[in-house]
């Protein structure tokens, strides 16, 4: 889905808890230590094997870099959706106004 921007973050794996695989996927993705703080929202069904749930997070340790995607951006509350969301995302952008306020 080149060109798709998408969260952070990737599958559990067994014997993971959710926070577990947090931390690992950004370390992987984006070369950064974090702290998990929050969950938004509830569970968004993406298929019959894949669901999404989605964590606030503070960064503790690096400087975020593009490691497994083409680029990298942060948003402000008014940027949100000035970009081309993956389907499975879209659903939990408005979710994270709150946070962003």
């Amino acid at each position: 889905m080149a060109g798709g921007w998408e969260l952070p973050g990737g599958k559990v794996d067994p014997g993971e808890s959710d926070e577990d695989a947090l931390v690992r996927e950004c370390h992987e993705e984006l070369a950064v230590k974090i702290r998990p703080v929050r969950r938004v929202g509830g569970d968004w069904r993406l298929s019959d094997r894949a669901l999404l749930r989605v964590w606030t997070a503070e960064i503790v340790e690096g400087e975020p870099q593009a490691l497994e995607h083409l680029a990298l951006r942060w948003l402000t509350i008014d940027e949100l959706y000035d970009v081309a969301w993956l389907p499975g995302d879209r659903p939990v952008i408005p979710e994270l106004e709150p946070d962003l306020r």
